[in-house]
């Protein structure tokens, strides 16, 4: 067990000083191989491969399709038609709420994390100016309206936090929808307050919009938007064909991805960049989590594994409890929700589903605790948040404390409150 810590420990210090899981993985995971005596030729190429390998064939598939999907949903403008349309209902002075449901809208839709980043940013630079806002409140506003009710909270969500579980627990992407529902509305009603709490206070102090060092006043595209139902259409099919006609996830992003060139056939040339771009996102994403999913792997492997994980099962509080605990403690120390999830599911899912069923539980409440237990866990060397920070230009001082408060604070309250939920059998 003291091997694991260490191999812990060090991974996350070498990913808070910035360097990449690609190869701190490989490190972190060859100190748990020599401090536990295990052979550690044999640990990276059988376990830590083993894992890499086994979780990139069972989830590239979902995150291809899914970058692909977004960045045709960018280059033909029609995510920036659905952001800035949600903006102007709201209003110039609420910058943040603008953002936020500009984020939310297109993550629920399925389009990748890593692309409502970068798509929202300079949408956010806009608004941000126009209401005075302190730039140090982006990060916190795309990491609230992306990366927690919307990922993992929300029953029906297109992303890859709320498909793993399906797997495993033999549920599907609406599972748990009255404690979904209440949970992301804890997360961000939340959230939002703290922001908009968080941005008064800043500009109280004279702390107000400036402009990012070296960049300039973005001038207004020339092109014309897409019209907003045609914008909105591929997103609301991807959503309907999975939640409401049952298709498989990849089968209903294939239509999204379809109907996106269709609707906006004028912007063809831009199509094979995209899905370019889209293909080489996927499989960044992709090796990085999958790095992570190796370490885990090596862990498993380890002799102390077997205390640990009976250790997880029997956390005090029961079932929920230790599933709640374990991905929630993974997923911090990767620095990967999906990542820790996958760890966690591998190691213990199965045990989890049987002893459900042996309870009599419905295992939609592990779907949605699961869920939620990943999400709740964005410390400084989250590999998400590093890319947050380096494409809005902001530092950990700057910004980190209000992305603790949303993505990882608040959304460890909304998880205690599911596992409340569970206990008096609100599904």
């Amino acid at each position: 067990m003291f091997a694991i810590i260490v191999g812990l420990v060090a991974l996350m210090a070498m990913a808070y000083i910035g360097w990449s899981i690609l190869w701190i993985a490989p490190i972190a995971a060859t100190i748990v191989a020599l401090l536990s005596g295990m052979n550690v030729f044999d640990a990276f190429t059988s376990d830590f491969m083993s894992g890499f390998a086994s979780f990139a064939r069972d989830f590239f598939p979902v995150f291809l399709f899914g970058a692909i999907f977004g960045k045709l949903m960018e280059v033909t403008g029609s995510a920036r038609t659905v952001a800035t349309f949600l903006s102007k209902i709201v209003g110039k002075k609420r910058a943040i709420l603008g953002v936020l449901l500009g984020a939310a809208i297109l993550t629920y839709g399925g389009v990748s994390l890593f692309v409502v980043v970068f798509v929202m940013y300079p949408l956010s630079l806009n608004l941000f100016r126009q209401a005075n806002i302190s730039r140090k409140v982006i990060p916190g506003t795309i990491v609230l309206g992306a990366f927690t009710f919307t990922m993992t909270a929300l029953p029906g969500t297109a992303q890859v936090q709320n498909y793993i579980p399906t797997e495993y627990f033999n549920t599907t992407m609406m599972a748990a929808p009255i404690m979904g529902t209440v949970t992301g509305l804890i997360m961000a009603v939340g959230g939002y307050f703290y922001l908009s709490r968080r941005a008064n206070t800043l500009t109280k102090n004279g702390e107000v919009f400036t402009e990012p060092k070296g960049a300039k006043k973005d001038e207004e595209s020339k092109e014309k938007d897409p019209n907003i139902i045609l914008s909105f259409l591929p997103l609301v099919a991807v959503v309907v064909l999975i939640n409401v006609v049952d298709l498989e996830m990849l089968t209903a992003l294939l239509v999204g991805i379809v109907l996106t060139m269709v609707l906006s056939f004028q912007t063809f040339k831009r199509f094979t960049g995209a899905m370019n771009d889209g293909a080489k996102g996927a499989v960044t994403a992709v090796v990085n989590t999958g790095a992570a999913v190796g370490f885990g792997a090596v862990v498993q492997a380890a002799p102390s594994f077997p205390a640990i994980q009976n250790s997880l099962l029997n956390i005090k509080g029961g079932l929920v409890v230790s599933d709640a605990l374990a991905t929630q403690i993974l997923a911090m120390i990767t620095g990967s929700a999906s990542g820790g999830m996958n760890i966690t599911l591998n190691a213990l899912g199965s045990e989890y589903y049987q002893q459900a069923m042996e309870m009599g539980m419905n295992p939609e409440i592990l779907h949605r605790i699961t869920a939620l237990a990943s999400g709740a866990s964005i410390l400084p060397h989250n590999g998400a948040l590093l890319t947050v920070l380096a494409i809005t230009g902001m530092t950990h001082k700057d910004s980190y404390k209000d992305i603790f408060f949303v993505a990882f604070l608040i959304p460890t309250i909304a998880l205690a409150v599911g596992i409340g939920m569970s206990f008096i059998g609100i599904v």
